[in-house]
């Protein structure tokens, strides 16, 4: 609501007048505390005489059953720290106050929309003239970066809460951005698992950064799971990373590998020539639409037969990596529509690259997880259903992975 004149009162102007440094207005035990606590509970003062129909030490009716029954305290989170609020009661136990709720712990609501505006990939620039411009408020970089922060905590906790018991599917896969690291701009991988529980609902089970991908520290990315309750992986789902199978079934013994075709098919077609390109993936699509695992190696001997000695490349990996390839060929097509590429992990990486696109370093590690984080957040929102056919899907597992598929 738009205000015509001043609100700064001689009394409010009084307390202003003894303000002298930042600390007495912003500080721990400064005003801005005690007039944000002041107005919150004024206002739930009203919703709660608009409750009851009488003012606060008003002449009460007769016939109003319901009365004032003082108040309870709690503490909540706020912009300027954590307030004590006093909270009005009725005797009936009736009222629920609409600007606090019930089980609210944070009011920080200009923070809310600092946080939106960067979940949304705006640099701290354009949030510094979105605010002045919209609220005519100046903010520094500091500011920004400080409300932004507290993005870590939630992050910290959400990295470290328990999972479930088994994973129907977990896909591996990891995005890469350049990150300022010790005076020096780095590549650094951020590793994502995407997992597929057992009612059929996408989760994401946590963010990495790491400065190399490798199988060193995807195996400690899996323990992590395992320590956070994981204890089957049914099928993991992954790109050709050398040493990742190994350790995933170094920590879950039992899980199936399922390489991604679309992977294996981009490494492949970057070696044939732009005239054979054509040719090349229709033989080559025999192979993975097959119907059968025997009906997909004979296609695949025709492949080398016809292929191997023009480009020995595009053909090696199909060979040397079959065990992994052929795992989706013992399902049937639901199953093998979910599992034979990592498309799901893919698509919530695009996510990442709409919203961190304007970046082209990151100052830190701390900077680059803070905004994935935020962007995961807002994409699981949008993840209402469960992976298609999963009543096929979990019924087929259920017989493949025999004694597995335990509900929590």
């Amino acid at each position: 609501m738009a205000r015509k004149k001043s609100i700064l009162t001689d009394e409010l102007k009084h307390y202003l007048d003894q303000c002298k440094t930042q600390e007495d207005l912003f500080g721990k035990n400064g005003l801005a505390k005690e007039l944000i606590g002041d107005m919150v509970t004024y206002i739930m003062e009203k919703e709660l005489e608009a409750k009851l129909g009488y003012p606060k030490n008003g002449r009460v009716e007769s016939e109003i059953e319901n009365r004032r029954n003082g108040y309870n305290e709690k503490t909540v989170r706020s912009s300027a720290g954590d307030i004590r609020l006093k909270i009005p009661r009725d005797r009936n136990g009736e009222f629920e106050p609409e600007l606090v709720k019930k089980y609210q712990k944070d009011i920080t609501f200009f923070d809310d929309k600092i946080i939106s505006m960067y979940a949304k990939g705006m640099t701290v620039s354009d949030i510094q003239n979105h605010v002045e411009d919209a609220y005519g408020v100046e903010l520094s970089t500091g500011t920004i970066s400080h409300i932004t922060n507290k993005v870590l905590e939630r992050a910290k906790e959400w990295q470290s809460r328990p999972l479930d018991d088994v994973y129907a599917v977990v896909f591996f896969d990891a995005i890469h951005y350049k990150v300022r690291d010790r005076g020096r701009i780095v590549s650094k991988a951020a590793y994502t698992c995407l997992g597929v529980n057992l009612e059929g609902k996408r989760d994401i089970l946590g963010l990495w950064i790491g400065e190399n991908e490798g199988a060193s520290y995807w195996l400690n990315i899996i323990n992590e799971l395992k320590n956070r309750g994981v204890k089957d992986i049914l099928i993991a789902c992954m790109d050709g990373l050398k040493g990742l199978p190994d350790a995933v079934n170094s920590v879950f013994q039992d899980t199936e590998i399922q390489l991604c075709i679309v992977h294996m098919i981009r490494n492949s077609v970057k070696f044939v020539s732009y005239k054979n390109q054509k040719e090349f993936c229709a033989d080559l699509k025999r192979v993975y639409h097959a119907p059968s695992e025997d009906a997909g190696q004979t296609e695949l001997t025709k492949l080398i037969e016809k292929w191997s000695d023009k480009y020995p490349l595009a053909i090696k990996p199909w060979v040397n990596h079959w065990e992994h390839i052929s795992t989706f060929f013992k399902f049937p097509h639901e199953v093998r529509r979910l599992i034979y590429t990592t498309n799901h992990v893919e698509a919530l990486h695009r996510q990442f690259r709409k919203v961190t696109k304007s970046k082209a370093v990151f100052p830190t590690d701390d900077a680059l997880l803070k905004m994935l984080f935020l962007a995961a957040s807002n994409a699981s929102k949008k993840w209402r259903f469960a992976v298609r056919d999963w009543l096929k899907v979990i019924a087929q597992l259920d017989i493949f992975f025999e004694g597995r598929v335990i509900m929590n």
